[in-house]
């Protein structure tokens, strides 16, 4: 247990930051599923529209540090082309 005042404080910013940071991964995986579901049912409107929606989230998430830009950067270029697939 934290005993000094700077520590306490410590301990306090950093239950914030994970309850912040957990709150973004969650939404950031919900955009990815409702992705992979509109892929998953072979509907390429939805899954472009889904993806739209999805892109800003998981960009800002590199952004937040929640996840690597690279990572982000992956994941929006391989989920663009599952989508570019299903039109062919």
């Amino acid at each position: 247990m934290a005993n000094t005042p700077s520590a306490k404080k410590a301990a306090r910013k950093i239950a914030r930051r994970t309850a912040t940071n957990k709150a973004r991964r969650s939404r950031v995986r919900t955009y990815l599923r409702q992705v992979e579901e509109a892929i998953a049912s072979g509907d390429q409107a939805a899954a472009s529209d889904a993806l739209k929606a999805a892109q800003p989230e998981i960009m800002r998430a590199a952004t937040k540090g929640v996840l690597h830009a690279n990572t982000a950067s992956r994941k929006v270029s391989r989920l663009n082309a599952r989508v570019k697939a299903l039109s062919a």
